[in-house]
């Protein structure tokens, strides 16, 4: 893996997470445009990849379909890195992965990552309409084995070959917010990127089983001899600190609306009321990291971040309710600025 760009404002290389949001009143045409209109900034800016997260049957997300965004990107694009952060490998067969991702080497060599996650990234009636059962999140470890040796051209299953895909040697990177998928990584000899933009409570442990228990692996597809961490993160770095705090208020209320929203609809006024409740505390702990401010004070807060995790790159996701808040944050942080 590189070092860390001399240009990069927080002392390790910086990338995106776009979860392709769908802000109110907006189409998903619409919010498609604007995550094109930030892949182009972000490829011409120094940031060092640009992922996108499956997720199925949630209105305000639009990435349920992280390789054919990744296509479109990378069609207007020329220089980041493009990928899934990530797949969730249960939800899929892993021949049907590698053929997807393979193309999309083919297509754009050298550009491509695949981020792994075993969570179902849905309900459990998205999980059974994508025809998949709770037991294929046990499989995991023996997925991603079976996802690398096709793209690796050393196929564990007799008489069947990855086309598109075999030789291609995509770099894979294990996703995970607990001690299995730092487990993993580290066995594995893979990258390791961390949740910690929504799941902080285990990084510091995690980070620091994965680094002790590394496993060099110096191979194709992703093996590699030292351990690579990416910490996810969320920001508001914009001008106007008030606005930057009510961006963050704005995010409290959305999350405890989403949490309760099995139960209920619930107001603005009624999320305000459970911000001191089990559920504010909830979403309070899963903004543990969440990095809000003016652009100097935000680049602050993200390099003590980075110390802090121990990681040798951060991937940012928008905290910011505000479409021109997300790209202004985006804008204010790009390493090449």
């Amino acid at each position: 893996m590189a070092s860390a760009p001399s240009s990069s404002p927080v002392g390790v290389p910086l990338s995106i997470l776009d979860l392709a949001q769908v802000g109110p009143g907006e189409t998903v045409r619409e919010s498609l445009a604007h995550s094109t209109r930030l892949a182009k900034f972000a490829d011409t800016t120094g940031y060092r990849r640009l992922w996108y997260a499956e997720h199925h049957n949630m209105s305000a997300i639009a990435s349920a379909a992280p390789a054919v965004l990744i296509a479109h990107m990378a069609a207007h694009t020329e220089n980041i890195r493009l990928g899934a952060g990530g797949v969730m490998l249960p939800n899929h067969s892993p021949l049907t992965i590698a053929e997807q991702y393979g193309t999309l080497a083919e297509l754009y060599p050298g550009r491509i990552d695949l981020g792994l996650g075993r969570a179902p990234g849905g309900d459990q009636a998205t999980f059974a309409a994508l025809r998949r059962t709770h037991a294929a999140a046990e499989q995991f470890p023996r997925d991603v084995l079976e996802l690398q040796g096709y793209l690796r051209d050393e196929s564990r299953v007799a008489g069947v070959r990855a086309t598109p895909g075999a030789g291609t040697n995509v770099d894979l990177y294990i996703l995970g917010s607990s001690l299995f998928g730092a487990q993993l990584a580290a066995a594995l000899g893979l990258p390791y990127a961390f949740a910690s933009h929504f799941a902080p409570q285990a990084l510091t442990e995690a980070v620091a089983l994965y680094r002790r228990d590394f496993q060099p692996a110096p191979l194709p597809g992703g093996g590699q001899s030292e351990p690579y961490v990416i910490a996810g993160a969320t920001a508001v770095a914009i001008d106007d600190a008030e606005f930057a705090a009510e961006q963050l208020h704005q995010a409290v209320l959305q999350r405890i609306k989403h949490l309760v929203a099995h139960h209920r609809k619930i107001t603005d006024d009624e999320a305000e009321q459970l911000i001191d409740s089990p559920v504010g505390q909830q979403v309070a702990g899963m903004m543990r990291y969440a990095a809000v401010g003016t652009p100097a004070d935000v680049q602050d807060k993200l390099r003590d971040f980075a110390k802090h995790a121990d990681a040798d790159e951060l991937i940012v996701a928008s905290l910011a309710p505000d479409r021109q808040a997300w790209f202004d944050t985006v804008v204010n942080l790009a390493p090449g600025r």
